[in-house]
């Protein structure tokens, strides 16, 4: 006797993780256009592929694994194809971020590379543990650890007041240079 649910209809799921999947989306994306198509082609892919979700517990992370997937894979076409823009931005009212304009982080996460960007907005913004990032992302826990803590010192370099750029020693071209402190 077997102790599994049956698998959740595809109502279930979208009743239960629509939410999670948009933000996630659109934590991806930055645009509420872009975010809204990627949600749906989540739900239409599980609902293509729900066969291979096994454990109802798991339907959050498989989902999750699912939107980076396609948002990876419509990344990927768009590096083999000319984007034409059509200049709308988000309307999607940002969420606030202890004294950082929304705006301004969402530019500061768009920037990051995709492997440091998800874990991030998994666990600062959808508030995923570490085992959760690790299966929704497939990578182990140790490489989770370190793409937080990777994503988060380089979140804060582009979020910090360049304040100190007077400061700081300059090479012949502008560029900054390295300042060791002295014994």
């Amino acid at each position: 006797m077997s102790d599994l649910k049956p698998a959740p209809t595809l109502t279930a799921l979208i009743d239960e993780h629509y939410e999670l999947i948009y933000r996630y989306a659109y934590r991806l994306c930055g645009r509420q256009a872009d975010a809204e198509d990627l949600t749906q082609q989540t739900f239409l892919a599980a609902q293509a592929h729900q066969d291979q979700l096994r454990d109802t517990a798991a339907s959050r992370a498989w989902l999750c694994s699912i939107v980076r997937n396609a948002f990876l894979q419509g990344k990927r076409r768009r590096l083999r194809t000319v984007a034409l823009t059509d200049g709308v931005e988000s309307s999607v009212p940002p969420v606030p971020a202890d004294g950082i304009d929304s705006d301004e982080l969402q530019a500061a996460l768009a920037t990051l590379p995709e492997e440091f960007r998800s874990p991030l907005v998994l666990f600062y913004f959808r508030e995923f543990s570490y085992k959760d990032i690790a299966a929704a992302l497939n990578v182990p826990l140790g490489t989770v650890m370190s793409r937080l803590s990777r994503g988060k010192s380089l979140l804060r370099q582009r979020l910090a007041p360049d304040d100190d750029a007077e400061k700081q020693p300059t090479d012949r071209r502008g560029g900054r240079v390295a300042v060791l402190p002295q014994k």
